[in-house]
Parts: structure tokens; sequence; C-alpha cells
């Protein structure tokens, strides 16, 4: 579990992933790029792992793309032919939007614990995670605007699924700073907390409690939430009877029926 970028560690089923380039407020460059992708594709095959939770090391959460790496992308893999250069580029864009979704495509809850700054690709990064907390003195910018482009690694594609639609072209157009205190308003986060070091117990505390329940369960409701998010509640019925159809027959239930007569905790299996 060793990353270039990242600090990993593993315990009672919760794995904690912190942004670890805190000289240059955890900007993001190719090479946390590509480990967040390898992290959470880690945490996804990895059975003892049951939740995981993202932080940034430092003063700042993450500043965002590296400035040196997004200046670099379009020269990155010249070709001879202006289409095939162009090609290329696409090419890099999907990919790292492809590195952002391993953590929505992650079978795991992935919990996001804010501190100081989140600027443009933080965003495209938390928007991704299953939940959000942040301390009082966080903020935030969806900061492409101000760069001369559009926001291209999943902002403009999740954001309006967590904020109202004004809000999210307001934040989007505009580029302005946001505090805590109004993403928890327009429903960017969870929670608030006073500081640092209660943001941290707290979200530990959370995922604490996720690592404690049904593995298959949380897995299950995972795939239901994001599915029903692209489709009609026609569909997400559909799919979580056949879902439920098969996992029903786990041994999980039994455990925790067995469990709650006992008057136990329940203990799963990975």
């Amino acid at each position: 579990m060793h990353f270039e970028t990242l600090h990993v560690a593993i315990a009672a089923g919760v794995v904690t992933v912190e942004l670890n380039r805190p000289d240059k407020a955890n900007a993001l460059n190719h090479a946390m790029w590509q480990d967040i992708r390898s992290v959470f594709r880690w945490v996804d095959e990895t059975a003892a792992a049951r939740v995981a939770v993202i932080s940034g090391r430092g003063t700042h959460f993450t500043s965002g793309i590296d400035l040196s790496m997004l200046g670099g992308l379009a020269t990155r893999n010249p070709q001879e032919c202006a289409g095939r250069t162009r090609e290329s580029l696409r090419r890099q864009i999907l990919d790292l939007q492809d590195t952002l979704t391993s953590i929505e495509r992650c079978r795991k809850p992935v919990i996001a614990a804010i501190h100081g700054a989140c600027i443009g690709g933080g965003i495209d990064l938390i928007t991704c995670c299953d939940m959000r907390y942040a301390d009082a003195q966080a903020y935030f910018s969806v900061k492409e605007i101000d760069m001369g482009m559009a926001a291209d690694v999943g902002t403009l594609q999740r954001l309006p699924k967590l904020v109202p639609d004004g809000i999210a072209r307001e934040l989007t157009y505009t580029g302005r700073r946001f505090g805590a205190a109004e993403a928890k308003e327009i429903g960017l986060l969870n929670r608030v907390y006073e500081s640092d070091e209660s943001l941290r117990a707290g979200v530990a505390e959370i995922a604490a409690t996720i690592a404690g329940k049904s593995p298959l369960a949380v897995r299950g409701s995972k795939e239901m939430i994001l599915y029903s998010r692209d489709h009609s509640v026609a569909d997400g019925l559909n799919y979580v009877a056949t879902w439920n159809a098969a996992l029903l027959m786990s041994e999980d239930l039994k455990e925790a029926v067995d469990a709650a007569l006992e008057k136990r905790p329940a203990r799963f299996l990975d």
C-alpha cells in the first residue's frame, strides 16, 4: 500500500486515505491522479476494507490540479496531425475523469473530510464521494472558470445532482469562494464541525458505524443509490428487487436477526 502522493492506512475496516503533498497544498499532480485510482481500486478489491475516509495532510484539503500539469496537458503527446493531437488530449481528459470516477465506482462508501481549501479539482473529487464533511474554516471554489476553461473532470455533471441547479450555475460561472456554512446550506456538505480535530473525530465515528454494518448491505445500498440517481424510479425498483432476490440469501440477514434477538452486536463477514 505504498503510494507516492498518498498516505494510506487501514484499521477495523476503515481505510484512511490522506492526500500527501502538503508543501504543495496537496495540488493534484499526475502521480496523485493515478494514485487515487490505484488506491480506490485496492479499497474496492480488499475484503477487509469496509469504508474509506479521504482527507488532506497539511493546511489544505487540496488546491486543485497542479498548474504545471495543467499547462503541459496540451503538449504532452504532440502529433504531426492536429486532429491526432486533439484526440490525444481528449483521451488524457477521459483518463483524468476515470481516476476520480474510481471513487464513485468503488463499492465501499467513501467519506470526504475537508479542511482548508477545496478548490477546482477538489470539487471534482469530493462530488464523487458518498458524503462530505468539513470544519468551519474550510472554503470552496469551482475555480476552472478563472483559468479560462470549463470544469471537465466531473463537477459540472455531479454538482447539480447535489445542490440546486441555479446555485450550481452561479458557483460555476463566477468561480467565487464560498465557505463551509454556505456549502452546508446548499447541500454540498452533510455537516460542519467547529475544528479540524472535531471533524476528524466525527468522521471517524461515522466511518466506524458504517464499518459495523453488513458489508453486503452497504455495498448493495451504494449500488442502488448510484443506479437510481441516473435512472427512473421504476428502473431502480426493478433493479433492487433483482439485487435483493440474490442477497437476501446471505448469512448477513440471519446474523442480523440473531444478533437482534440475542441483544448483542452483529458480527459480519467481510
